[in-house]
């Protein structure tokens, strides 16, 4: 077993080759990153439900098709569609292996696509995040500066140290640090996904959790590992121990 801790450099170490932000763990008593609700029979959950839950099933079910479940690629079309219809936001488009890489990472059951749970739980986020990113291009040019982008991860629930927030400008920003909205989405979906992760690992709630390699290769923390390790990766490979 791995046994993971705070590490200097504002990073924790998961395993050999994983690793998670210090923010993620220092603020989860205080971030709350909920989970998408297990799935249910059809028939329960339609009983259950609110009428806003009623009515948003309503709208997944034109979009999801007949399978009930949402694909990479249809996810891809329903991100294209709607930021089409916004042209103060600037963007290249959701593409497909961006696409697939968010329902990686959201996918709970691992059937490849989305249920209604897992969709809503993105939409929403996705809502909140189009808002928070409005709010914070304050010049109005469809982009996130640099200097912009701090506080903008901040309102999305995610306040990023400096070292961590330079690797992400360097992901997923362009040359002049500006950040367009596809990846600013991308990029929260796997913060949320890491933190997500995180949170269901560490059952005492105690910011140190101890994973086997299966359970670190079944949670979404090495889901997108050029995320997890190219773009949070800090010096080399440290484990605190074995047990």
């Amino acid at each position: 077993m791995f046994f993971l801790k705070k590490v200097v450099g504002g990073i924790v170490d998961v395993g050999a080759d994983f690793w998670l932000p210090d923010w993620c763990i220092s603020n989860l008593r205080h971030v709350s990153v909920p989970q998408p609700p297990a799935r249910q029979p059809a028939v329960y959950a339609e009983k259950h439900e609110s009428d806003e839950e009623k009515q948003f099933r309503k709208v997944f079910q034109q979009l999801a098709g007949d399978d009930m479940e949402v694909s990479p690629n249809e996810l891809m079309n329903i991100l294209n569609r709607i930021i089409s219809k916004h042209g103060d936001l600037k963007t290249d488009g959701f593409s497909i292996e961006s696409c697939r890489s968010m329902v990686a990472v959201m996918d709970s059951d691992s059937t490849g696509k989305l249920g209604f749970h897992e969709f809503k739980h993105l939409w929403n986020n996705v809502k909140k995040w189009q808002g928070v990113y409005k709010q914070y291009d304050a010049d109005h040019s469809g982009v996130i500066g640099a200097d912009e982008l701090p506080n903008a991860f901040k309102a999305a629930g995610f306040p990023l140290n400096d070292q961590l927030f330079q690797m992400i400008i360097r992901r997923y920003s362009d040359e002049s640090g500006n950040m367009d909205f596809d990846n600013y989405i991308g990029c929260l979906v796997r913060l949320d996904a890491m933190c997500r992760a995180f949170q269901t690992l560490d059952k005492d709630r105690n910011g140190t959790i101890k994973v086997n390699v299966q359970e670190v290769m079944e949670s979404k923390i090495s889901v997108d590992s050029s995320f997890a390790v190219t773009s949070l990766r800090v010096g080399c490979c440290h484990c605190s121990g074995f047990s």
